[in-house]
């Protein structure tokens, strides 16, 4: 990747509806050059899709929070595989340092909100977790 992947992949992070012709006039190169680079970003799986950001409470889930989990020993994986079967469990990321597993929650009320937190943590495995509703949120400009 160069620096026009880079900005490319930036105004698309912005905008990823923008027009071809746009992105090459924000870039300063042709709108070959910009389908030809979105092509290949997309083929070498650097870009893995395009997406919508939805606003907060707008699907139903004005509860949102992040879940940081500890799990014991090498039981990871099956962690995983049990949170992917909670449809408030909205994403899943591994990390490094305390926490071995982020989750990020969204539920319609607070008491679904507390009943999702004490089943997950009756899953075997999770060791510990820390729990911080998210109450606002901001989005950082393209960079």
């Amino acid at each position: 990747m160069d620096d026009i992947d880079r900005r490319l992949i930036a105004e698309l992070r912005g905008d990823a509806r923008l027009p071809v012709a746009t992105l090459a006039a924000r870039l300063g190169v042709s709108r070959a050059t910009v389908r030809t680079r979105i092509d290949r970003l997309v083929a070498d799986g650097v870009i893995q899709g395009f997406t919508i950001r939805v606003a907060a409470g707008a699907e139903g889930t004005p509860v949102r929070a992040i879940m940081m989990i500890e799990v014991e020993g090498k039981g990871t994986e099956a962690v995983f595989r049990r949170l992917q079967g909670f449809p408030e469990v909205r994403a899943l990321h591994s990390t490094n340092g305390r926490w071995d597993v982020v989750a990020e929650l969204g539920t319609g009320t607070l008491e679904e909100f507390d009943r999702t937190l004490a089943a997950i943590r009756l899953i075997d495995g999770i060791a510990s977790t820390e729990t911080s509703i998210l109450l606002s949120s901001r989005k950082l400009a393209a960079s």
